[in-house]
This record gives C-alpha cells, structure tokens and sequence, in this order.
C-alpha cells in the first residue's frame, strides 16, 4: 500500500497499533543518490577500517535523501503463520520557517529506480514531511518565539490563483459565508491557511474534509478570540505535529523495540539516524551505540546467508529476489512446520507480481528470507517445537550469533558488530609494490598501471612503497608472475618483519644504541688500561 502526505496522518494510529504487535519488522529505503563522490585516493577499499569506511558513508548520508521507505510489518497469527502488511511511504524533508534542507540526485541513481518504475511525482508532490531532532528543536524555538515565516510547498501558481481567488470571493461575501479550497495534500493545508490569514483579516479558515481548507467571512473581533481558544486548527503545537510527519512513526518503530531486518542495510540504519533521530556524530563508536539503543536487535540477512549459503549448496544469488526465489524453490525443500507468509488483505499487491527496487517489497523479501532461513537452521538442529511449527522466538534464538551484524562491502572488516567488537576479516595475502625512477607516484596511479590487468586496491606504506590488496586469488597469481622482475615496480608478498616501516625503523634505533653502546664500551676500556 502507497502512503503519502495527503494519507499518512489519519492513517498513522494503525500503524502504530501494528507494529506495537508486531513480530518482527522489515525494512528497505530508496535513496537519491548512494555514493558521493570520493576525492583521489578516497574510494572505498578493502584496505578501509570500519571507522574509515563510516565517515565515507556519513559524507553519502548528508548529501543525499530518503526518496521512499518500505516497512513490511509481519504479525504473527500462529506459531507457523505471518501476515505482512507492507507499505510504501514516499518522503519529502520538511519545509517550514527557516527550515529547506539541501540534497542532491545521482544521475545512475535517478535512472535506476526510474528504470524499476519508481514515480517521482509522488516523491516531490505529496512526500512525507519528517524532521530530526534538532530540526524539531529549531522549528519549535522559531514556532513559539513568533519568528518565523511561511516557505509554500505549493507550485507558485497554484498558490496565487488560491489567493486571488479568495480575495475576489471576500470582496463580495456576506459575514457567515464561506467558500472551500481544495486539492490540497499534508503541509499544505496549515500554509495555506496561515498564508491567507496573514493576507486578509476578516476571514477565518479551518479544515474541511479530505485534502480541503474551508474559508469563512468573519468579523476580525470575532476571529481574534478564536485564535486565542482550542477551536484554532492552526495552533502551533498542530502546526509541529504535522511538520514531524514521519518521525512520529519513525518514534513508534524506536519505542516498541521489535526486531528490525534488511538486506545489506548499514546505509538504511545511517539514513535512520541522520534523517529521524539525529544528524550522523563524527564518532563512529558513538553512531554504534545510538543505533544499538534505537533498535537492539538488528538482523541483516545478507551477513546470514553470506555465511550459510555454500553449507547449504545453493546456487549463487546475485541479489535479494533472487535469494528468495531460491529458498522458495525446488532446492529448498519444504516441511509441514515450514512458516507460511501471506500478505494482509488491503496490502496484497505483492501477491502475484514482482516489483523489485520498490521499498516495500524489498522490505517484504527481507522478512521472508529472514523466515524460511531461521527455519532451515532451526531444522538442523534437534530441538522440541509445537506440532503446530515454531515459534518466533525459537527462530531468534538459532539466529543468536548473526544478531545485530552488518554486512559490509569490501572493506577491512565483513561486517559491523553493532553490539560488540569488529573482528577483521581474512583477506587473500597483502602485496607490496616497490618503485624505482618513478618521482611523485601516488596510490591512484600504481591503480591506474595495475587496472587493465586487475584489480586491487592500493594503499601508500612510505615514499616508493605501496600495498595491495585483492578479494581474488586469480588476481594475485597474475600480478605477482608479471611484476616479479619488472625494471621500475618490483610486486612481491609483503613481511611485515622485511617491509613495516615500525619495524625497520625500531631496527635502525636499536642499530644505533647498540653502536653507541658499544662505541662507549670501547672507549670506556681505552680510558681505564692506557698505554
């Protein structure tokens, strides 16, 4: 089901009465843009610490926006029976007073999801507004201090034809009249009601129906107390709780502590924070430790059947629907407890079509996966469950060691402990490329003479040396058999006790204490015995 502004608030109580009882939740986000892009030398790296690889990331997050968010929110009717009730939210960042966040478009972005059926009308024209906490903070200060101005989020146009039509209406209208405006969607309702109560005093707005303001020809006395009484439609606490938008669902997900799932989703839980809680810290522990109290139970399924998919002689999956669609085929046989996933009635879109690269179905998949995997290792276990199947809360349990970890892609580390230590991965043996007669090279040309044989990625050690490194071994045996005896870069296996600089450095100073040393023991002897 599609969710935007004109719907979202009167559909916002049951939605948080579902994922209040819900099992467990699935998310997917929709971006403008993924990566930004890096300055010389700053590509991602599988030489990339989890710290480093964070401020990468945090520089994508602050440029780009959420254009869509999928939530696929799975109850549980009985022990092997799940309901999902996915929906689509299409988002805009609140615009109001001082407030008019900036971002940008990635073209391969933009034709990518374009490619996928993705409608950018309703991502501009009827978004969900939604703020952070220090945007909150900044539209409340400028709401109830009086400073603040009106920034329309309708077309200039169409704004001034409202007006225009209002003014030549009042002109002519008796005292008790009124006239509607409608066509209007969210935010909007609030502008153009402040927008016409500044222009003209003797009227009064409130209102009425669906996507419609009612304008009422008042006398100003009149108007004046009902600005000052609970009967004002456009009070500033209102005006706040509409600006919030999304963030008051986003709040519901934070406080009912359900399990969160997606699908390599460390940009998902970095857009979270940096768009509906906070502005993303500088600190990449503390941007740990806010997520882990946010959300303390994380599962992203591709960690888990990265890990598990050879054990289970799988074919290769290249993406998330084709993960599904294995584990719902032949090569996945089923048993009588094996879960059974339905879609709710009023969000049964997905039942018979495909639509990969829409949020909510991607969020949808990222559940199911999550369910027909913690069943497959739940079968392989001896264990008591219910004739009628297990239980969520066995599923969590096998699922235990894959809790709260993050894949990510191609860096130091295979994937972020949110509630733990990171453990660095096991990468193929590190080379070193020594150059000669080669004045000023930099990382990003010894890449540029390796590419059209391979690929690895490079990392400066000292002023002629530079390690490489590669996720393939094919790559590895090629560099090191052509670059063994190459006049001007010279490729080998990198010792650390042959090639750190700590290390040969600490040498050096040893060398020379030692020498000292025993330059002062022979002089030492020379001045006690003279001749």
């Amino acid at each position: 089901m599609e969710v935007g502004a004109g719907r979202f608030e009167r559909s916002l109580p049951r939605l948080q009465r579902l994922v209040q009882g819900a099992a467990f939740l699935g998310l997917d986000m929709e971006y403008t843009g993924l990566h930004s892009a890096f300055p010389e030398g700053k590509q991602l790296s599988l030489f990339d610490s989890p710290a480093e690889r964070y401020l990468k990331a945090r520089r994508s997050v602050q440029q780009f926006t959420v254009c869509q968010l999928g939530l696929s929110i799975f109850s549980s009717e009985k022990s092997n029976k799940y309901v999902a009730h996915s929906y689509n939210f299409f988002l805009f960042p609140t615009m109001f007073g001082t407030l008019d966040s900036e971002f940008s478009f990635q073209a391969s972005s933009i034709q990518f999801l374009t490619h996928y059926g993705f409608d950018y009308n309703k991502f501009l024209k009827d978004g969900i507004p939604y703020v952070n906490e220090v945007q909150e903070k900044k539209l409340q200060q400028e709401l109830f201090a009086g400073n603040w101005k009106v920034r329309s989020t309708l077309d200039k146009d169409r704004l001034k034809v409202v007006i225009d039509e209002v003014t030549r209406w009042v002109s002519s209208a008796e005292e008790g009249e009124s006239m509607v405006v409608s066509d209007l969607t969210g935010f909007q309702i609030f502008e153009v009601q402040l927008i016409l109560r500044r222009a003209l005093p003797d009227i009064w707005t409130k209102p009425s129906g669906d996507n419609e303001v009612m304008v009422e020809k008042m006398n100003p006395r009149h108007r004046w107390h009902l600005e000052n009484t609970s009967c004002d439609f456009c009070r500033k606490e209102l005006i706040l709780l509409s600006a919030r938008g999304f963030t008051s669902l986003f709040e519901t997900l934070v406080k009912a502590k359900k399990p969160l799932v997606g699908h390599n989703m460390l940009m998902d839980l970095l857009h979270l924070h940096d768009k509906f809680y906070r502005p993303l810290p500088e600190s990449y522990e503390e941007f740990k430790t806010n997520i882990h109290s946010l959300f303390p139970v994380i599962i992203d399924t591709k960690n888990v059947t990265k890990t598990i998919w050879k054990e289970l002689k799988f074919p290769r999956a290249c993406n998330l629907l084709e993960t599904y669609e294995i584990l719902c085929s032949d090569l996945n046989p089923t048993n009588p407890t094996c879960p059974v996933i339905s879609h709710a009635s009023d969000c049964s879109k997905y039942a018979e079509e495909k639509y990969p690269h829409e949020a909510a179905y991607d969020a949808f998949l990222c559940g199911s996966v999550l369910l027909k995997v913690a069943h497959l290792l739940l079968c392989r276990i001896p264990c008591d469950t219910k004739e009628n199947g297990p239980s969520f809360s066995q599923y969590l349990n096998v699922l235990a060691k894959y809790l709260n970890q993050v894949n990510l892609i191609r860096a130091s580390v295979s994937k972020i402990n949110f509630s733990g230590a990171d453990v660095p991965s096991r990468h193929l043996p590190l080379l070193i490329a020594s150059v000669q007669g080669w004045p000023g090279v930099n990382e990003e040309q010894i890449y540029q003479e390796l590419k059209g044989l391979c690929r690895f990625d490079v990392r400066q050690l000292t002023k002629n040396q530079f390690l490489l490194l590669s996720n393939n071994f094919k790559n590895v045996r090629v560099v090191l058999e052509d670059y063994k005896d190459y006049p001007n870069l010279r490729i080998s296996f990198y010792h650390y006790w042959r090639h750190s600089p700590q290390v040969n450095c600490l040498l050096q100073i040893c060398g020379i204490v030692a020498s000292w040393s025993l330059l002062a023991f022979v002089l030492g002897g020379s001045l006690c015995h003279p001749v």
